[in-house]
């Protein structure tokens, strides 16, 4: 008995610690959330982080709950419309938009209040909205409404922070999808006429939670909203509206007497509601109780969209991935060691005279010890490839970091967009640093250039390509266009947060020594002998590439999905392995090719090592190309809009394991030409 109080002793001192170091942990990010805003200088694209179920909201019977409405988006046309662009029914008091931060307009979201009154555990059977005349609207709205249909563009509304699930039923089955919203119509695919969805179910499962007591000592129960999913119906209703009624002349069963809720069988005659002439939009309001999903998991079926990606396809991706690292380091350690142990033996022989006059030349690396450090072509251009790309694989790292953690996910809209955006301005230094310190021990001497270059080199390029994909949207009047504002406040932390931040990190990087190289380097360099084909600087690109991309190829697939196709990607741990193990590899390919380029005495080796690190690029542009295809699109602003935005992530992962591969390479040359004695 008393070993077992002392079990339940210990047990809750750990439990309170961990709740201390929780506390601690909470506090610690709300500090650094504080610094981080006050470094922006008050821009408002600061935000708290939130974790899923730390608040949630519980709700009275009654109690009215709030819809919101997003930009209606579609895989066909990257290029989201607003919502109230279409002739939807608008709320009485007027449009009102959400406060939104500037991860949330950078990824297109534009939320909005809407007409549709919820309220707690109330069922509601038929109720009407509005009345829209679509042949009264103008040419352009009742224009983009068509383009919209045919595009197969998809509401997505919001409740209580939850998107929208769609139902769609036919003969024989009923679907459920978790990613996409719902359709706001279709077209008939033997007639080619346009009908619009003016019905819908929406559909609300809660559980009940402990009820909290009110002041007269009664307990006043309270529930909490575990799913959201909308049914969308295509009805063809005939009413009178006079005088601000409206009257349904043929109204079907769930509008007669409000005792069973609308269905696919309820409407099959009474055909569908063609896009044009007065549309009167109704809805239903299904409450069901659920008590098997608790608040804090009701994300988790939109995560895994109900099962649609087996876990053991990721599980298969990591195997693959390691199969590759491990035929690979297998391959590095029976060339390499062997090859360079063999190496140190021979070099460390030491000869009597006439041995020596017996002994064949010498030949291999160590005769390039006097030329192998020694200063690339275009060291400032080298060195602001490889500041910039430690940036980005800084900014990346972190960014998972707090993903894996659970910081950055679904529920919080635009927080990965936000933690990108202020971990790159945030890594400016980092940039700064590295370019400065390769830039002096290149022995350069324009280092003021090398650092403006970094500091506005990358961000400008970047910054143009967002600008005239902004410019495109603006034409096309989509609700992914950023506002002028925006646009300023990006302007604001380039300039006034990450370009100081890299004017610092170089003034550190330059007061630091250079870095030092085990062997001196002559003056006068010494000739490259020709290269056998294998060697030169196109089929090393091709080998070094295909290696990394080979290891990253499966969860690349799901990571495109994410982006171009509204898919939910939340298996950040896996993501961490496969980027751990694409680095690595990209690693050990490059020193590999080094090491053999070494020995057929090639020495200009800084550039060749940062492209065979950075040519895996090549092959993700190359598959995303492919890729392409998978969205059905011939629309030309989704061409200018998907191989800009992935041009410029292919660029980012060129610099990033370009800069990998480069300093392994120089890791490797340093520990292999400090074990060897020259004269």
């Amino acid at each position: 008995e008393i070993v077992s109080r002392w079990k339940e002793q210990r047990a809750i001192r750990k439990i309170s610690l961990a709740i201390k170091r929780i506390s601690v942990f909470q506090t610690t990010m709300r500090i650094n959330a504080v610094v981080s805003a006050a470094l922006i200088g008050g821009v408002e694209f600061v935000q708290g982080f939130y974790l899923p179920g730390v608040n949630p909201h519980s709700f009275a019977e009654g109690e009215a709950i709030k819809l919101k409405v997003n930009s209606v988006k579609s895989i066909q046309d990257e290029l989201p419309i607003e919502y109230y662009h279409l002739p939807f029914c608008q709320p009485l008091e007027g449009i009102k938009k959400d406060r939104e931060n500037l991860g949330e307009f950078l990824s297109g979201d534009r939320i909005e209040n809407s007409p549709y009154d919820i309220k707690m555990k109330t069922d509601m059977f038929c109720e009407h909205v509005c009345v829209v005349d679509i042949d009264a609207a103008e040419k352009k709205v009742q224009k983009k409404l068509k383009y919209a249909i045919e595009a197969n563009y998809h509401n997505n509304w919001i409740v209580d922070n939850l998107p929208s699930a769609s139902k769609l039923e036919d003969d024989e089955n009923t679907y459920t999808t978790y990613s996409h919203g719902f359709p706001i119509g279709f077209q008939d695919p033997k007639s080619e006429k346009l009908y619009l969805n003016n019905h819908v179910n929406i559909e609300l499962e809660y559980h009940e939670v402990e009820a909290p007591m009110t002041a007269s000592g009664d307990e006043a129960p309270s529930y909490r909203i575990v799913r959201f999913t909308v049914e969308p119906f295509s009805i063809k209703h005939d009413f009178n509206d006079k005088a601000g009624e409206t009257d349904i002349t043929n109204p079907i069963a769930s509008c007669k007497d409000g005792a069973e809720h609308t269905s696919y069988n309820m409407i099959q005659d009474h055909g569908s509601q063609p896009m044009e002439g007065k549309v009167l939009f109704t809805y239903d309001v299904i409450w069901k109780e659920n008590k098997d999903v608790s608040w804090a998991s009701r994300w988790d079926i939109y995560l895994s969209m109900d099962g649609a990606i087996p876990e053991q396809v990721h599980w298969f991706s990591i195997t693959n991935s390691l199969v590759v690292i491990f035929v690979l380091t297998g391959l590095i350690a029976l060339i390499l060691i062997k090859n360079v142990k063999s190496d140190y033996e021979r070099y460390s022989i030491i000869l009597d005279e006439e041995e020596d006059e017996d002994a064949p030349e010498e030949s291999g690396w160590k005769l390039l010890h006097a030329d192998v450090f020694r200063a690339p072509n275009n060291p400032m251009m080298l060195a602001v490839c490889c500041g910039s790309g430690i940036q980005i694989l800084c900014m990346f790292s972190l960014t998972l970091v707090f993903a894996v953690m659970g910081f950055l996910n679904p529920s919080r809209r635009g927080s990965l967009v936000m933690a990108l955006l202020l971990l790159y301005v945030l890594m400016g230094s980092v940039a700064g640093y590295v370019t400065a310190r390769l830039y002096k021990t290149f022995k350069g001497k324009n280092y003021q250039r090398a650092v403006f270059v970094t500091a506005f080199g990358l961000p400008s390029i970047a910054f143009g390509i967002f600008f005239i994909m902004n410019f495109l949207a603006v034409l096309k009047g989509s609700g992914d266009a950023v506002p002028f504002m925006r646009m300023v406040e990006l302007v604001v932390i380039w300039f006034g947060v990450s370009s100081p931040l890299v004017f610092a990190g170089a003034f550190i990087g330059y007061k630091v020594d250079a870095i030092e190289f085990p062997v001196r380097v002559s003056s006068i360099a010494r000739e490259v002998p020709q290269q056998p084909f294998y060697l030169r600087t196109y089929t090393t690109i091709a080998f070094c590439g295909l290696l990394p991309f080979g290891a990253c190829f499966m969860e690349l697939v799901f990571v495109l999905s994410s982006m171009w196709m509204e898919q939910y990607y939340y298996i950040f741990g896996f993501l961490s392995l496969t980027c751990f193990i694409f680095l690595l590899t990209a690693a050990e390919g490059t020193i590999l090719v080094q090491y053999f380029r070494l020995c057929s005495e090639d020495h200009q080796w800084w550039w060749p090592t940062f492209l065979n690190g950075g040519a895996v690029a090549i092959y993700v542009f190359a598959y995303s190309c492919k890729y392409f295809q998978e969205l059905e699109t011939s629309h030309p602003s989704t061409y200018i809009l998907y191989f800009g935005y992935m041009g410029v992530v292919s660029v980012a992962i060129f610099l990033a394991a370009g800069s990998v591969g480069m300093l392994s390479c120089l890791w490797f040359n340093k520990k292999i030409f400090s074990a060897i004695k020259c004269d």
